[in-house]
């Protein structure tokens, strides 16, 4: 009896030794074995796979990353970091897990809603209870 291996969650694949160049845009999950190189991926959800590289900046929903990422990460839910991603880029995410072994250059911004400023967020906070107003 031949048995389908079928992930229902991932409607679109770039697999391992496929290359896609430009701007892409989906309406359901993708993950990326192969490389891909743009200005923007937009898409609901991303895995990259241990041998997907993307040089992109992406806005995403989730993001599971094991691969290479050179470009900013911006996700509305959460990004998770795998022991083998690489990743040169800045993150802003409401959730953000760190796996043991990631290699990451770049800010993270780890706020409830990733388009505010938690700086001045912080900072006012800090100084709401002071008589003394300081500044970073």
């Amino acid at each position: 009896m031949f048995k389908r291996n079928v992930n229902v969650d991932i409607n679109s694949v770039i697999g391992e030794g496929s290359y896609f160049k430009g701007n892409f845009q989906l309406a359901g999950p993708l993950k990326i074995d192969g490389r891909y190189e743009g200005e923007t991926l937009n898409v609901d959800s991303l895995t990259v796979g241990e041998t997907g590289k993307v040089k992109a900046d992406i806005k995403v929903g989730t993001a599971v990353i094991n691969g290479i990422i050179i470009g900013n990460i911006e996700a509305t839910t959460r990004v998770m970091l795998m022991p083998t991603s690489r990743i040169l880029g800045e993150i802003r995410t409401p959730e953000l897990i760190i796996q043991n072994g990631v290699m990451l250059e770049g800010a993270c911004i780890v706020a409830p809603d990733p388009k505010t400023n938690p700086k001045e967020t912080i900072l006012s906070l800090y100084n709401s209870n002071n008589s003394e107003s300081e500044s970073f």
